[in-house]
């Protein structure tokens, strides 16, 4: 049995009726209405870090089923776009070559809008294949972003939801008991959240880790509420019970806060009300790589979207699936490099170009921190891999 602040949610019931006992359950404790943020992670540690957990596929995989992604999109927007009026979903993307640790880009040219959460879905599989994966990660620029449209909608309700593979960028020179550049602004942008009515949802796919993120939820400092909660989806779906079970499981626990969140943010009259002043981020238009190719990509808007761009993109896909019948053995270190772009790339900022000559610094910090620890083999054989 399964419960949230309001009363019993579920004990048994079918997955015809997990979406349904949990809206009601988040109506009776006072939940009015709310909009849909979704921030997409495309970091290129997806390519790896579902080795465990998604049979050694990138988790951002296209295949005939939903990768994780998908599925914590699916689940999240079945149960709260009860609660949407417009049901019009802005989605954002991060952590590729384009945005990095510093912007966010729109799903849609112009800032356009999902409408409704299976057109998120399906615009999300139009892009995938045509992004390249890069880093560092940092959740700052999706959190501002979330702020800027929260105080453009006058002060609305709104629910941010942040679907990640993995925790913020942690360098090897990071001091023990100090925050990375990604981690502070990463910080700095959920304590500055709590002057908006914004909740935030984290929810972490693939093998991790996540030790990091339970003490963000736990331990940020200073906040008018506390708006901010982590779930690991992949724990919650990798339980030996009913797929109706674990999806329910899954609702309450990314939402079991949303009532006492909102009830909060009446009580402090930022609902609608004043407000903090928002960076007023602007996205980037959805990237696009190469040059424009007469091998058209068609687009799959549905007939209700507004935006129905033309262009026809040729893109260099860096998200290729792992083939489940490989008999290499993958741990948690990148695999080998898949394209030119790849072997370029700086293997521990994932910003910056490769520098033997240790131009971006991160060659040399490796060199330090063997000084002062043991190496793991993963890493030895990660650094022979790329060097």
């Amino acid at each position: 049995m399964l419960k949230m602040e309001g009363g019993v949610v579920y004990s048994g019931f079918t997955s015809q009726g997990w979406v349904q006992k949990v809206t009601e359950a988040l109506a009776r404790a006072g939940l009015e209405s709310s909009n849909l943020i979704v921030g997409i992670d495309f970091t290129k540690s997806n390519e790896w870090t579902g080795a465990k957990s998604y049979q050694k596929r990138s988790l951002h995989h296209i295949g005939d089923g939903l990768n994780p992604y998908e599925q914590a999109i699916s689940i999240i927007g079945k149960t709260l776009s009860v609660f949407d009026e417009d049901n019009l979903i802005p989605c954002y993307g991060f952590g590729d070559a384009s945005t990095h640790d510093k912007d966010v880009f729109s799903f849609y040219p112009n800032e356009g809008v999902a409408n409704g959460f299976e057109e998120v879905l399906s615009r999300y599989r139009e892009i995938v294949p045509h992004l390249r994966l890069a880093g560092p990660t940092s959740f700052a620029p999706v959190i501002e972003m979330a702020m800027t449209i929260v105080e453009q909608s006058g002060g609305q309700y709104h629910v941010l939801v942040i679907i990640a593979d993995g925790q913020v960028t942690r360098s090897v020179d990071t001091e023990n008991g100090k925050l990375s550049p990604q981690e502070q602004k990463t910080v700095d942008a959920i304590v500055e959240a709590s002057k908006f009515p914004l909740s935030i949802i984290l929810v972490g796919v693939g093998d991790g880790p996540w030790d990091m993120m339970k003490a963000f939820d736990d331990n940020i400092p200073a906040r008018d509420f506390d708006n901010f909660q982590f779930v690991n989806f992949t724990e919650i779906m990798s339980k030996n019970v009913a797929l109706s079970r674990k999806e329910t499981e899954f609702a309450l626990a990314a939402l079991m806060e949303i009532p006492s969140q909102y009830k909060a943010t009446i009580e402090l009259n930022i609902l609608g009300g004043q407000m903090g002043t928002s960076p007023r981020r602007v996205p980037l238009p959805p990237p696009i790589y190469g040059t424009t190719s007469s091998s058209s990509l068609k687009s799959s808007y549905s007939s209700s979207s507004s935006l129905k761009p033309s262009y026809s993109p040729s893109f260099e896909p860096s998200v290729p699936p792992y083939h489940e019948d490989s008999k290499s053995s993958v741990g948690t270190a990148p695999p080998v490099p898949s394209s030119t772009y790849d072997n370029q790339l700086c293997p521990i900022c994932l910003s910056n170009a490769k520098d033997m000559a240790f131009g971006c610094g991160h060659q040399l910090d490796l060199v330090v921190a063997w000084i002062k620890q043991p190496v793991p083999t993963n890493l030895i054989a990660w650094l022979r891999t790329y060097n």
